[in-house]
């Protein structure tokens, strides 16, 4: 059913004026314009570090939109076409929407889905720091949000927490398709991976989405570095379980750790050229960089470097849907640690003041509630 005209004429919302201007007001609210849409009454929105970039006019365009790209909330109206989700479910909704019928999707390679995918909180799909959110192509976009976490836990599983796993499981499987045996095996050679968490990676950023990474690689990896120019966020880092180190001190040791060689994989979750210049130097030969950070400026990658060292790349958005299941099942066997992951819930009004205070990297992870 369709119950568009149960919402209201406008609703309030966060909305980019132009690089470093944010203003809360009202906006007509977001209709079923498709069959497969669903408009979203939202609960809980987060501040990532991805809207950092349209925050501070890294990806020049059109403004006056709404911005966010996180949501959890209840199912305020669907299309005609919706049939997995009812008015009154309780979803969550990943940062980009895919149709679930294109050959990208059918791969499991969502984040480049071609036959509708569209990305929240851009100037072509308002996004989700809003009261009501509309998410196209829901059918196969949508989660249903599950009972035993609690709502602004499961507002991670919009973006954060699977693009961290994701992260970290391309570095663990480009390793493993090579079948080249990790740091402090027995034997060294072309032979099949042992099962079992192995080999040694380094997350470089450790914000919210390093942090996802770092818990994620430690399902993967018997050991986890990390690194940040921030000393705040090494202890946040320290408390999932990674080493937390900074410049010289890190690559020590890292090369203590692995016997002189160098991880086994970096996992770069910044998005600009100096995180990938510190992982690129920590890998050992036929390591691998993964890397999720939302780069907006062309990169220089050495090109001896990575012929002197057979190293391996991997780039990119993640595929939420696909990484959905393993990332979820981290989060629910560490509750407690991301308990208190999320540093501040706050009214979507303050939504100006903790911009700014994000953008200079004096909080953590934001939650905006409704």
């Amino acid at each position: 059913m369709t119950a568009s005209s149960t919402l209201p004429a406008t609703s309030k919302a966060a909305v980019i004026v132009e690089p470093y201007n944010i203003v809360v007001k009202d906006v007509p609210t977001p209709q079923i314009k498709e069959d497969n849409d669903a408009i979203i009454k939202t609960t809980a929105s987060g501040l990532c570090g991805s809207d950092l970039h349209i925050y501070r006019g890294h990806q020049p365009g059109p403004y006056n939109y709404v911005i966010g790209h996180e949501v959890v909330g209840t199912i305020a109206a669907v299309g005609p076409g919706v049939n997995k989700f009812k008015v009154g479910d309780k979803v969550v909704a990943p940062f980009a929407t895919t149709c679930g019928r294109c050959f990208y999707c059918k791969q499991g390679y969502t984040s480049r889905c071609n036959g509708g995918g569209q990305l929240l909180g851009s100037a072509a799909n308002p996004g989700a720091q809003a009261e009501y959110v509309r998410i196209p192509e829901a059918e196969a976009s949508l989660h249903h949000a599950p009972d035993d976490i609690p709502e602004q836990l499961l507002l991670l599983m919009a973006d954060i927490l699977p693009t961290g796993y994701s992260a970290a499981y391309n570095a663990r499987h480009l390793l493993d398709d090579h079948q080249v045996q990790p740091v402090g095996a027995f034997e060294v050679g072309v032979v099949k991976q042992p099962p079992g968490k192995r080999g040694v990676a380094v997350v470089i950023g450790c914000g919210p989405v390093g942090l996802c990474a770092i818990t994620s690689a430690l399902s993967m990896f018997e050991k986890v570095f990390a690194t940040d120019l921030a000393p705040h966020r090494l202890k946040q880092a320290e408390k999932h379980g990674a080493i937390a180190l900074q410049g010289e001190e890190l690559k020590k040791a890292v090369l203590e750790a692995t016997n002189g060689l160098g991880a086994d994989a970096a996992i770069e979750v910044v998005g600009h050229q100096s995180a990938l210049d510190t992982g690129i130097d920590l890998l050992r030969p036929w390591g691998v960089l993964s890397s999720c950070g939302l780069h907006t400026h062309d990169v220089t990658i050495p090109g001896l470097t990575l012929y002197g060292k057979n190293l391996r790349l991997q780039f990119g958005r993640c595929s939420v849907p696909t990484f959905t299941p393993a990332a979820l099942e981290i989060l629910r066997q560490h509750q407690d640690l991301f308990s208190h992951f999320i540093e501040h819930e706050v009214p979507l009004e303050k939504a100006p003041e903790y911009y700014k205070e994000f953008e200079q990297n004096k909080i953590g992870k934001t939650v905006f509630v409704f």
